[in-house]
């Protein structure tokens, strides 16, 4: 359940933290008894806190890289402005039906555009400024998918990596990561050294970076 911290102590802050929606509550248990790779599911501490944030900066326009089943989509749509959208992109076509029928459950219809597809090739097309980017995709691809939307969020805004600690791997010597953690060890000193932003790493879950533009 929780890679950073214990399960009990995960299972503890849960406890004290704002509920899920009905409809959260079902997305993931469907999620974990009817969907593959079920662990990447965000869950209730993860969504509560990308609600939260997004609450606190009512964003016009989000960018979510990784849709999955689209719980992480939902969260951060609670804090959207009247009129603002969620942009999402995956490339898993078989969780779409999934994530449009969620969607529509949730009478976000209008307010979650979901791209299917290469998110190399899908950003560039999507217009800015971006107010809010969450970054939960291909771990091999966040160093480029970063460097395709920093110029497009406004000075201010938030952007946010999930999996950043990547199960620990990232402590372990070079020779010995896998091919994910040696490219979120590599992203994570990018992030550090970039002066564009200021930068905290959070250890929630499976480690969170939370980044703002200057």
């Amino acid at each position: 359940m929780s890679d950073a911290i214990p399960d009990s102590l995960h299972l503890y802050a849960e406890k004290f933290s704002s509920k899920e929606t009905r409809l959260l509550r079902k997305i993931n248990r469907e999620t974990n008894t009817q969907v593959p790779q079920a662990n990447m599911l965000s869950g209730h501490l993860q969504g509560r806190f990308l609600s939260m944030i997004s609450k606190m900066i009512k964003p016009a326009v989000i960018l979510e890289i990784g849709t999955f089943v689209g719980y992480s989509a939902l969260c951060l749509a609670e804090g959207l402005q009247e009129n603002g959208i969620l942009y999402t992109i995956d490339k898993n076509d078989e969780l779409e039906e999934r994530c449009r029928r969620y969607f529509h459950e949730a009478g976000m219809d209008k307010k979650i555009k979901l791209h299917q597809g290469n998110a190399l090739d899908i950003i560039p097309a999507i217009p800015g400024p971006f107010d809010l980017v969450f970054i939960d995709a291909d771990k091999p691809n966040y160093a480029a998918y970063f460097d395709l939307v920093i110029d497009k969020v406004r000075q201010g805004g938030i952007l946010l990596a999930d999996n950043v600690l990547y199960h620990g791997e990232i402590l372990l010597p070079e020779d010995k990561q896998s091919h994910n953690a040696k490219a979120i060890a590599a992203f994570n000193k990018k992030i550090s050294e970039d002066p564009r932003i200021d930068e905290v790493m959070l250890t929630m879950r499976d480690g969170l970076f939370l980044m703002m533009k200057k």
